[in-house]
């Protein structure tokens, strides 16, 4: 399991939460991270508030673009400081859900070989790894581009003057830029930008370990329904349904349990992202430096590639789950008992029932969703256009 979390309870420590562990915290350590998180949030919240209210003065002197590029990170930032606070408050849940796996979880060589488990934390290990680093490439090239223009351009290559400018356009009502208060706010806007990328990736690093390992789980019912050999004998063969229904249940379950935890944050996600590809790609195509196009290019990419992520692994929930009734049909129960054939159907029709991840009652992730996200996105990157244009 800790192979499975390295990632996530790296990320998860960054902003104050206490990874999931099987005993009890330390004093000083739970002390530590909820000042952390404290501090961090209250910093956020502060940088929040003064975008908004830079959004609304910006709308009021006819500043559209700038207006649409302080909202992508508004959106940026909201998301990720909720998907934070969610899982902070649905612990209890997300402790049911990690217990759950603990349980389920292979132990032994015969059952790590049997589940496959190898290439299930291959394949965990290496998307996690590869997200991690693309969103902290990301947020640090957004909070590092003006103190990077400001060297580069003015200070090494001297070809024009930049001045003191900040990570972030926000409101601040007082002259900041000849004075120590600008190291400050710099330094609050980069703490902020870090905060927000460590709540995308940690919970959604969450996600990917939880759902591969429901995928795993979803997999070996299915292989071990195929493969079993039949006794002919209903006492002997009923037992091996028994245990293959009770292993169901407790699958099924668990997909219950992690639908409560993620499925507000999932639903966040998916609003938010879609204006948030909306105001990126409207700002690509408005006329800005070449220079800004490779900083919006990776917002895109980040973005797009964030809602990808969650669709293919709710397709691979979807995928496993219907596979079972496959493999039921698939097994050799020719010369079964006329009651285990009965049961078969029992089970193949419930195995019919897809299990989805779900974002809360609203909405049934799969592969599709990311056809209509980016169906509304382009809807309102044309109304906007048609806006700027008039």
């Amino acid at each position: 399991m800790e192979k499975f979390l390295k990632y996530t309870n790296f990320f998860y420590l960054l902003v104050g939460i206490e990874p999931y562990t099987k005993n009890l915290p330390d004093a000083k350590a739970h002390l530590r991270a909820r000042i952390l998180f404290v501090t961090i949030t209250i910093n956020m919240f502060l940088d929040v508030i003064c975008e908004v209210i830079y959004v609304s003065n910006a709308f009021k002197n006819g500043k559209l673009l700038e207006a649409v590029t302080v909202m992508s990170y508004i959106g940026f930032v909201t998301v990720g400081m909720n998907k934070i606070l969610f899982i902070r408050l649905r612990r209890t849940a997300r402790d049911e859900m990690m217990r759950d796996l603990e349980e389920l979880y292979p132990r032994g060589k015969v059952q790590e070989e049997k589940y496959n488990l190898t290439k299930y934390l291959r394949t965990c290990s290496r998307i996690s790894l590869t997200y991690s680093m693309l969103y902290s490439v990301l947020i640090w090239t957004f909070n590092l581009f003006s103190v990077m223009e400001f060297l580069i351009y003015e200070k090494c290559l001297k070809v024009r003057v930049v001045g003191k400018t900040l990570a972030y356009l926000m409101y601040i009502p007082w002259k900041w830029e000849d004075n120590w208060s600008y190291y400050l706010i710099l330094f609050s806007q980069n703490l902020a930008g870090c905060t927000g990328a460590a709540g995308h990736i940690s919970t959604d690093l969450l996600l990917v370990a939880v759902v591969t390992q429901l995928v795993m789980h979803f997999d070996n019912i299915s292989n071990t329904m195929v493969n079993h050999l039949l006794s002919g004998n209903w006492q002997k063969d009923s037992r091996f349904l028994r245990d293959i229904v009770h292993y169901h249940e407790r699958i099924l379950k668990l997909s219950d349990v992690v639908n409560d935890v993620f499925g507000v944050p999932l639903l966040l996600n998916f609003m938010v992202s879609t204006f948030v590809i909306c105001f990126v790609g409207f700002q690509m195509t408005v006329g800005v430096q070449s220079d800004m196009i490779i900083k919006l290019l990776l917002f895109l990419f980040c973005s797009m590639g964030q809602v990808y992520l969650i669709c293919h692994y709710g397709q691979m929930v979807a995928d496993a789950s219907s596979d079972l009734s496959l493999a039921t049909y698939n097994q050799n129960w020719t010369y079964a008992d006329i009651r285990y054939k009965r049961a078969l159907v029992i089970i193949m029709a419930r195995a019919q029932k897809t299990t989805y991840l779900k974002a809360t009652i609203f909405l049934d992730i799969t592969r599709v969703s990311l056809t209509d996200l980016l169906q509304l996105s382009y809807k309102f990157f044309a109304l906007l256009r048609t806006m700027y244009v008039q």
